[in-house]
């Protein structure tokens, strides 16, 4: 088994399921390839530190430009904040290495495409993580789709929905900051809706939508005290320059039409992230909060016996499904990360191309990109790739 030594940019939340993937991948999906764990990087050296001796890294970098050009670095795993996407991709790239990037790929459309001709011009292996493509439940409702169980799709139901900013009081973190996260629950959370819809249904054409902010200006972190750090009538309030919520309609190029959300303003909505499809055969309706489960409904029953069935995606003819546990033992969040980490040594080994990967990006960007077009214009936009 070749080992291929792994950079990994971010140690925080995406940093501890990347590190977790690259950990247990070999023990359950073996292959030609193993990842090794090189160096973690991170501008904070202690807080690195730790992250390297909790998940395994070899040795800790804090000037990611120093880790990207290393000559033992074989694949550069970006998982920070997005400004930070597109200087990564692009010096990842001239240095020839296998690029993974956490989504959305880019602040801006001009940046995400800057990023795809900044890969296809090195000729490296690169890859967009949208984890939940790889749930089994997910995978298996695409599977359906393309053997016709579904039939013509009329109608697609896309939301992602949270309610972890709620509380007026909770800081002003990076995430509500435009120039660092590009934009709020749009391209946090909206943009992984957005990203199955175009997996299980196709490209977009058009799209109307609005974007809100309800709590326009939020405590400084450390500017006060309290819970956050940042409560009481001490505490300096910052701008929020991003949504907190953005919802729209979408025209999909094969005539269906489509409804989306996304929200980290739903009180009770921890991580419900939904899809519903409605089609002339049949329809599929699948939950995060429940991922190991797909609903199915078949038109094609008897009256008198219709209506939605569960299956528990958890049988070994299911996708991934057959490295893991017995039927009925169900996996998790995590595991879709591993089966991401598979999917990509898999696409090096066999010198193929990744999925989801940087055309993906770019595609989830337009959409993303006409989304907020449309929040300004007050009128449908043609997603524009």
């Amino acid at each position: 088994m070749a080992q291929v030594n792994v950079a990994l940019i971010g140690y925080k939340f995406m940093g501890k399921a990347h590190s977790n993937a690259f950990r247990q991948v070999s023990h359950f999906f073996p292959g030609k390839l193993e990842p090794r764990m090189k160096v973690i990087c991170g501008r904070d050296r202690q807080a690195a530190e730790a992250a390297a001796r909790q998940f395994g890294w070899e040795e800790v970098e804090t000037d990611w430009r120093k880790a990207v050009e290393r000559p033992d670095i074989d694949i550069v795993d970006i998982a920070t904040p997005g400004n930070l996407h597109h200087p990564m991709a692009l010096a990842a790239a001239a240095a020839g290495k296998q690029i993974i990037c956490e989504k959305p790929l880019a602040n801006s459309l001009a940046e995400a495409r800057e990023m795809l001709k900044a890969v296809q011009k090195a000729g490296v292996k690169h890859m967009i993580m949208h984890n939940y493509r790889k749930i089994p439940a997910v995978a298996l409702a695409k599977r359906w789709i393309e053997d016709g169980r579904v039939g013509d799709v009329y109608h697609y139901h896309g939301a992602y929905l949270q309610d972890w900013i709620m509380d007026p009081d909770f800081p002003l973190v990076w995430r509500l900051d435009k120039k660092i996260a590009g934009s709020g629950a749009l391209g946090d959370i909206g943009a992984h809706a957005i990203d199955l819809a175009r997996y299980l249904n196709g490209e977009f054409s058009a799209v109307t939508g609005q974007m809100t902010t309800f709590i326009k200006e939020r405590p400084i972190p450390g500017s006060g005290e309290g819970a956050w750090g940042a409560k009481g009538s001490k505490a300096k309030k910052g701008k929020v320059t991003v949504d907190d919520d953005a919802n729209f309609l979408a025209r999909f190029r094969n005539s269906s039409v489509g409804v989306f959300e996304s929200s980290r303003f739903c009180g009770g909505r921890r991580n419900y992230h939904t899809f519903q499809i409605y089609g002339s055969k049949g329809s599929i309706a699948f939950n995060l909060e429940r991922m190991n489960e797909l609903e199915f409904y078949d038109c094609a029953d008897k009256a008198g016996e219709q209506g939605y069935k569960t299956i528990n995606a958890t049988e070994s003819v299911h996708p991934y499904v057959g490295a893991w546990w017995p039927p009925g033992h169900l996996i998790g969040y995590e595991h879709t990360f591993i089966h991401a980490i598979h999917d990509f040594l898999m696409a090096l080994e066999k010198d193929t191309l990744p999925s989801p990967n940087f055309k993906d990006g770019v595609a989830n960007e337009a959409v993303l990109d006409a989304v907020e077009r449309s929040a300004k214009s007050s009128h449908w936009e043609s997603v524009k790739m």
